[in-house]
């Protein structure tokens, strides 16, 4: 069973990188992947939460630190290590068959600590905010996905890698907005 589905992950990631591959992608891909990318989105939020909720603000900020950091060290200080999977651009395997559209780099690749880091953040603003604007959901959850699709599309992760980062940063998110919840009841 697992071969099969390490097999598929493979095939599904094959599809990504190379079938999928065109001008458009090149450019925006590793652009979407970048965390300098969405300083902006960053300061937004950080302002808006303070400027429209004060103290509350406050603790959405440290709310979504908090997140971040579960996520991040959740994913890639614990479980990189603990899997120790190959990225694509590294698998021997692999061959020359893929296309590596960024640097490579060394760590392993799953799960993936992007996929968990933007699905925390996504997941944790939505429940905090979601109430209210609904249209949050769509909006976060398709700018979480778009950094997953970005890790396979530049040949740093697989498939499954993202898939459970995402599944680990959601749970994460929930996580950490029930002890928000905690402490700002009314919210």
């Amino acid at each position: 069973m697992i071969d099969h589905i390490i097999q598929f992950d493979k095939h599904l990631f094959n599809f990504i990188n190379l079938d999928l591959g065109n001008a458009f992608f090149d450019w925006l891909m590793p652009v979407l992947r970048e965390p300098r990318t969405w300083i902006p989105l960053y300061v937004f939020i950080i302002g808006f939460s303070i400027y429209r909720y004060r103290k509350t603000g406050l603790y959405i900020i440290l709310a979504l630190l908090l997140a971040f950091a579960v996520a991040d060290s959740g994913s890639a200080g614990l479980g990189k290590h603990i899997f120790k999977r190959i990225r694509p651009c590294n698998d021997p395997a692999m061959g020359n068959s893929i296309i590596t559209r960024i640097p490579c780099g060394t760590g392993y690749s799953f799960p993936s600590a992007h996929a968990s880091n933007h699905f925390a953040l996504a997941v944790l603003l939505c429940l905090i905010f979601g109430k209210k604007r609904r249209w949050l959901w769509i909006l976060a959850i398709l700018w979480a996905a778009s950094i997953c699709f970005a890790q396979v599309y530049v040949g740093v992760h697989y498939p499954i890698d993202v898939t459970v980062g995402a599944l680990f940063g959601s749970l994460v998110g929930w996580l950490v907005y029930r002890l928000f919840k905690k402490f700002q009841p009314h919210f």
